[in-house]
C-alpha cells in the first residue's frame, strides 16, 4: 500500500527517504537514514527495527547487500516486509516478500531504489524512477518530491493515497528536510505546499544551526 525512494546525491553526497501511502502517518516509521551512512525504507506491513537495524549495520561499513542478506534473518514474518537500503556509495538492495499485496516489487537505478507494494503495476516505479533520473542537477529534495509526484499521476497506490513525506540527511546527524502529511485527501498537493514553506523559512535557518564541527553555529534571521 506505499511506494517509495532511497536515494544518494552523487553531487552532494545527501541520502534521501521518499514515500506516499494509502494510510495515514507514511513518515512516522518507514524512514531511516543518516548522513554519510546511508538509507533504508521499511514498508507493507511495518517491522521499523528493519530499519532501526539496518541503519546500524550500515553504520558498521555492511555493503547494502549484506545488510540485506543479515536483515532477512531477523524477522519471522518476513513474508510480510518489503524493504529497500543503500549504502555510502550508492549501492542498492531490496526485498519484497511473498505475502505483500499485488503489485508489488522494485526498481533499482544508479544511485536509486524505487519499490512498491498494491501499487496499479509495476510502471508506477517506471516512471517515478524516470522522473527522479532526469533531474539530477537538482537538489535531492525537489526530486524525490517529483518523483513521488510522478508515481502518484501514473496510479499510484491502488486505493488512493492520504500521506506522503520527503526527508534527507545532509551533513550532521539531524535532517535537512523532514516534511510529512500524515493525513489529506490531496496528499502530494499538501506535500508541495510544505515543500516551499522548508525550502523559504526552515532550510535557511537549519544551515545556521550548531554543525559538529562549528559548535557555535551562525547567527540566524528566525530563531526557532
Amino acid at each position: 500500500m506505499t511506494f517509495s525512494l532511497v536515494a544518494r546525491c552523487a553531487r552532494t553526497g545527501q541520502f534521501g527517504v521518499a514515500a506516499v501511502t494509502g494510510v495515514p502517518a507514511v513518515g512516522k516509521l518507514l524512514t531511516h537514514a543518516a548522513a554519510g551512512v546511508g538509507a533504508v525504507a521499511t514498508q507493507a506491513r511495518v517491522n521499523p527495527y528493519l530499519g532501526i537495524d539496518g541503519l546500524n549495520l550500515l553504520r558498521q561499513g555492511l555493503p547494502a547487500g549484506a545488510v540485506r542478506g543479515a536483515l532477512l534473518t531477523t524477522d519471522p514474518a518476513i513474508r510480510f516486509r518489503q524493504f529497500a537500503v543503500i549504502d555510502r556509495e550508492g549501492r542498492t538492495a531490496t526485498f519484497t516478500g511473498e505475502s505483500c499485496l499485488a503489485w508489488s516489487g522494485a526498481l533499482q537505478g544508479d544511485g536509486l531504489s524505487v519499490q512498491g507494494n498494491r501499487l496499479a503495476g509495476p510502471h508506477v516505479l517506471t516512471r517515478a524512477a524516470v522522473r527522479f533520473e532526469a533531474m539530477p542537477d537538482e537538489p535531492l529534495a525537489d526530486r524525490l518530491l517529483e518523483a513521488l509526484a510522478e508515481g502518484v499521476a501514473a496510479g499510484g497506490d491502488a486505493k488512493g493515497e492520504v500521506s506522503a513525506t520527503v526527508y534527507v540527511m545532509d551533513t550532521e546527524d539531524y535532517p535537512l528536510w523532514d516534511i510529512r502529511v500524515d493525513d489529506h485527501p490531496e496528499p502530494i498537493r499538501e506535500l508541495r505546499r510544505l515543500h516551499d514553506v522548508f525550502r523559504d523559512k526552515v532550510v535557511p535557518e537549519i544551515k545556521t544551526m550548531p554543525t559538529r564541527d562549528n559548535p557555535a553555529g551562525e547567527e540566524g534571521e528566525v530563531p526557532i
